[in-house]
């Protein structure tokens, strides 16, 4: 087997190569005659016969988190490509259109369940990955940047702190989470009590959508903007590029770690306490708290502990005063919290090991991966102490089990729930994340877990909000319900109502018919993608798409090379 990445002095063996052995002989072929073919070099392809290609499996499982997915029975992709610019990246795609492969677009590889990296129908399938369009290119004067969906949460960290020490950007707190799978969710993070989601601070993008035409946000149009927002990723094309807007920091904040243990019945009351608190607090605090039986510091003879993690943009004084007021049973002693800068706390939140430097923010390699299932749920009515103290007795039987409560309130009780795709905004008091992670690679073990974490889910429903019962894309669940060849064939949009409703509540309907309108033959596609209309297909859907002058400067439709 022949490996290709980035010798384009291979191409005359290449191509004697593909001229003895016709392309059609095998997908492998196929796929490596039309990139070679079109000046893309940069890519991998699937062993054949039990060779080794070390190559190829370093490829696959970099950037892929979840290592539920990359055990040897996972499917493969027939190749792995990286494209390293606009123009190749359109034409990988269009060399996976052109072989009738399906193809998964590639961020930072911490889809939930994998769908970046798999494809389960047993059909051929290309992993086009995007970390080398991970460029960041920041403006403070116009207090913008532009990021490559390649980029990661670090690398873009880093380049916002390395042009100004009073931006910042609100996103997520996992550095090598990529930007374009987040942004696509939503994206929480720790500035979005104060100033909303990733999302919310998107003023233009290019789509490269399933004809290949690169649009900006005049030339998709605002409907199509609406929906990249929050409507999930790989379901509309590939967003080449984000423009956010940067957002004002002090250059001294406060970060705080309190971890608090003792029995069920005081780590209950303290959560309890914390319900009515958090969502109340000031949009400049942030107040989280993870609970489980594994955490560090938990008691010996329950195993029960509450990590409570505070981010204020202001003073430690500050901070410890407000806590102090209303919240005194937390205890916060000067220890507990920090002064820092913002790129500071972005490393004191990462999970990160100790002795880690601001420039480790940009390694994508993520060390400790495992094996893990995770669900979600918002919470709109405080939780009964009951509640609490029977949640903590099921965390207490699983020490791998853990919870992650995150308030709401502030900005996001402001903006409107259709503003964006993403509707988790106002009544919200805070959402749920449940993990399991383990370290077995054992089929029995895995689903030892997973059980757990569906029982324990089961057991919440009188807790949490109803009608639907909300979920959050951005921790992707295939349990709600997924596509299969049966449902493509008979409703997909009444059957993909199942979670796009649990995802995007009245926002499904009006995402179905923007997926209808940019593509109707669901090019992007995944498990839980959205839809279009099965009996609506567009054929002038391209007219008035324009395309601006930003976006002359590549070429409005790529022809191949």
């Amino acid at each position: 087997m022949v490996k290709y990445l980035g010798n384009p002095h291979s191409l005359f063996i290449i191509t004697f190569i593909a001229f003895v052995v016709p392309c059609f002989c095998d997908p492998t072929d196929i796929i490596s005659s039309c990139l070679i073919r079109h000046n893309v070099y940069n890519f991998t392809l699937l062993p054949h016969n039990g060779s080794q290609s070390p190559d190829y499996y370093r490829l696959l499982n970099f950037s892929l988190q979840n290592l539920r997915y990359a055990v040897p029975t996972a499917p493969k992709p027939v190749a792995i490509a990286i494209p390293q610019s606009l123009k190749q990246l359109v034409n990988t795609m269009r060399c996976c259109r052109e072989g009738w492969y399906e193809f998964r677009v590639r961020c930072g590889g911490h889809s939930y369940e994998g769908i970046s990296s798999v494809v389960p129908d047993g059909n051929p399938f290309v992993i086009i990955d995007m970390m080398s369009l991970n460029q960041v290119s920041v403006d403070v004067e116009s207090e913008t940047a532009w990021v490559e969906g390649g980029a990661t949460l670090g690398e873009t960290y880093y380049a916002v702190a390395e042009a100004s020490n009073v931006h910042g950007f609100s996103a997520g707190s996992c550095p090598t989470v990529g930007v374009g799978g987040h942004i696509a969710g939503g994206g929480f993070g720790l500035l979005s009590r104060k100033y909303g989601l990733a999302a919310d601070n998107v003023v233009d993008a290019l789509l490269i959508d399933a004809d290949g035409r690169v649009l900006d946000r005049k030339a998709m149009g605002e409907d199509v903007f609406w929906a990249i927002r929050g409507g999930g990723g790989g379901v509309w094309g590939i967003v080449y590029e984000w423009k956010i807007k940067l957002l004002k920091v002090p250059e001294t904040l406060t970060s705080c770690i309190m971890s608090r243990t003792g029995t069920k019945l005081h780590v209950a009351e303290l959560v309890h306490k914390w319900q009515f608190i958090s969502p109340r607090l000031e949009p400049s605090f942030y107040l989280s708290v993870f609970v489980g039986a594994g955490l560090q510091g938990g008691d010996e003879e329950t195993g029960v502990s509450a990590s409570f993690k505070g981010f204020y943009l202001g003073s430690r004084n500050e901070a410890m005063s407000i806590l102090n007021r209303v919240f005194p049973e937390l205890g916060v002693e000067k220890e507990d919290c920090r002064e820092m800068s913002w790129i500071e706390s972005i490393l004191y939140f990462s999970g990160l090991p100790n002795g880690s430097s601001i420039s480790d923010l940009r390694n994508r390699y993520l060390e400790d991966k495992l094996y893990f299932k995770a669900k979600s749920d918002y919470v709109r009515t405080p939780i009964s102490m009951e509640g609490l103290v029977t949640a903590l007795e099921i965390l207490e039987m699983e020490p791998k089990g853990s919870v992650v409560l995150d308030p709401y309130g502030g900005e996001m009780e402001k903006i409107s729930s259709d503003a964006l795709a993403f509707p988790h905004r106002k009544g919200n008091l805070f959402s749920i994340q449940y993990m399991v992670a383990w370290e077995e690679d054992s089929t029995a073990m895995s689903n030892k877990y997973i059980d757990w974490i569906r029982g324990f889910y089961k057991w919440m429903m009188p807790y949490v909000s109803q009608g639907p019962r909300a979920a959050y894309v951005n921790y992707m669940d295939l349990d709600l319900g997924q596509m299969n060849s049966s449902i493509s064939s008979n409703d997909p949009v009444e059957a993909a109502r199942d979670w796009g409703e649990k995802y995007f509540l009245n926002n499904y309907d009006r995402l179905v018919k923007v997926k209808t309108f940019i593509d109707p033959d669901n090019v992007f596609n995944n498990q839980q993608g959205i839809p279009p209309m099965p009996t609506a297909r567009l054929n002038n859907r391209s007219e008035g798409l324009g395309v601006s002058d930003r976006c002359t400067v590549v070429s409005y439709r790529f022809t191949y090379d």
